[in-house]
């Protein structure tokens, strides 16, 4: 738990959270200082206001009947209860007392007039502390001081409050603040630490960990989700890697074993003429199929690797339908299959002409040799307003439904098919060039048999960007 703690406090989130409160309580002390300020003075002011308004009324009294009158006025107010908290002081010219509730002129008062804060010994000689006191003076035409206040005591513990108020609320907000972000943040850590966790274990013990879901399908529940999904994916490819491996040395053992052996054969025996001649035809023969199969692999790769659009124009799947049937028409003829094209005469997509004839010349060469004996093979292309397509089927044995999603890995082959020639890469290569322009594919039992169909969509008919490829019934082909 203190691990987790530490990796908290050093966390840069942690540290993004201290800053972002630091902003914030500048901003929130600000705005409190503000309403202070302003409340205070308002307050003040109000005050202040008051004091002149009642200085304006002595003043009236005295320019009305004189110094007798305003005595009376003083001596009126100080009863009142009204006037509870009034401060007044009228004295001589040498500041001697004439009438008032103070019993000596304030010192802090200097001057012939202005306002002034001062504390009195006889104001509420009960109270705890000595109430403050304000007041604005001036000097009658007569000479005498005249001296007006309130006690603003009220106000001080008023503005103290709000200070006070202002300081609990700025301490109650960095204490929810910090406990908010370290709260968030060691979540955060959790999170990420249980990914750090899942990736060391992969490192030291395999690729079968996930990454714990904790069902609160939050935005870490789908990182987790995506990483598990990659990680699957990841384990997916190594499997077909390691199957990939061992087709190849599968593949590979017979060709090189049979050349090794007629090598060693021509190296024991002297051979002449057509003999010696006929051994290294067939080891040759022996090498170009495992040259044909590197060669196979390395377009497959190039296909995948890169996005080979340069070539792409606007060209007629028709034609490459009835160039292909013309090329494989011989072979067809030699094993009794009977191959026929129908469909439309035209029918127009945007792609590589090249790679869309290897790619037909595969599923046809496939028909014609996993088809069956005397059977029949259809090629059959159609064109509408949602797309091309282009179909190969014949009524062959088939494929068992479970393995469509295995024929096109590389050097994958059905255990019957391993006594025909061939190497395990003409679908894949078939999934590639499909892939590369956005066709789809679907493998559908013909009853019997089965039928191959390439879907392109319209957007690619306009020279749209090409984009994954994907067949129904099982998977995708990526």
């Amino acid at each position: 738990m203190s691990v987790l703690l530490a990796k908290t406090l050093r966390s840069s989130t942690f540290r993004l959270a201290l800053i972002w409160i630091a902003i914030f309580g500048a901003a929130v002390v600000a705005l409190f200082g503000y309403v202070y300020w302003s409340t205070t003075s308002y307050v003040r002011s109000r005050s202040d206001q008051a004091i002149v308004a009642e200085l304006a009324i002595l003043k009236d009294a005295y320019v009305s009947a004189g110094r007798s009158e305003l005595i009376t006025t003083i001596a009126q107010r100080i009863a009142g209860k009204h006037f509870d908290g009034g401060v007044y002081l009228l004295a001589d010219s040498s500041f001697a007392p004439l009438a008032g509730n103070l019993e000596v002129w304030p010192s802090v008062l200097k001057g012939a007039s202005g306002w002034g804060n001062f504390e009195a010994r006889e104001w509420r000689p009960d109270a705890a502390h000595r109430p403050l006191l304000r007041a604005i003076f001036e000097v009658l035409p007569d000479g005498s001081h005249l001296l007006v206040g309130k006690d603003i005591q009220d106000l001080d513990e008023f503005a103290g409050k709000i200070n006070m108020a202002l300081v609990l609320a700025v301490l109650l907000m960095c204490v929810l603040a910090g406990t908010a972000s370290v709260s968030v943040t060691r979540r955060t850590v959790g999170r990420i630490e249980a990914i750090n966790t899942t990736s060391r274990t992969i490192m030291q013990s395999g690729l079968s960990e996930r990454i714990p879901l904790r069902g609160t399908r939050d935005e870490w529940d789908e990182l987790a989700t995506n990483l598990n999904s990659m990680l699957d994916r990841i384990e997916a490819l190594m499997a077909e890697v390691k199957q990939f491996t061992d087709n190849v040395a599968h593949d590979l053992r017979t060709p090189i074993t049979r050349i090794r052996g007629r090598l060693e054969k021509a190296y024991s025996n002297l051979r002449e003429g057509d003999s010696h001649q006929l051994l290294i035809g067939d080891t040759m023969a022996d090498l170009d199929g495992v040259l044909r199969m590197f060669s196979s692999l390395t377009r497959i790769s190039q296909i995948e690797a890169s996005d080979r659009t340069a070539a792409f124009r606007t060209i007629d799947l028709a034609e490459i339908v009835r160039e292909v049937v013309e090329l494989f028409d011989a072979a067809a003829e030699e094993t009794g299959v009977h191959l026929e094209v129908v469909g439309d005469q035209r029918a127009l997509v945007t792609g590589d002409r090249d790679l869309l004839f290897d790619a037909l010349a595969n599923l046809v060469d496939n028909a014609i040799k996993h088809g069956r004996e005397a059977g029949r093979v259809t090629v059959e292309v159609r064109q509408s307003d949602g797309g091309a397509a282009i179909s190969v089927s014949d009524n062959g044995p088939g494929i068992p439904v479970d393995e469509f999603q295995h024929v096109f890995k590389r050097f994958y082959r059905l255990e019957r098919s391993r006594r025909t020639p061939g190497n395990g890469l003409g679908l894949t290569l078939v999934a590639a060039v499909a892939r590369l322009h956005g066709a789809h594919i679907e493998m559908l039992d013909n009853a019997p048999g089965l039928k191959f169909r390439l879907y392109f969509p319209a957007r690619h008919q306009s020279g749209a960007e090409p984009r994954n490829a994907s067949w129904k019934r099982g998977g995708s082909l990526s």
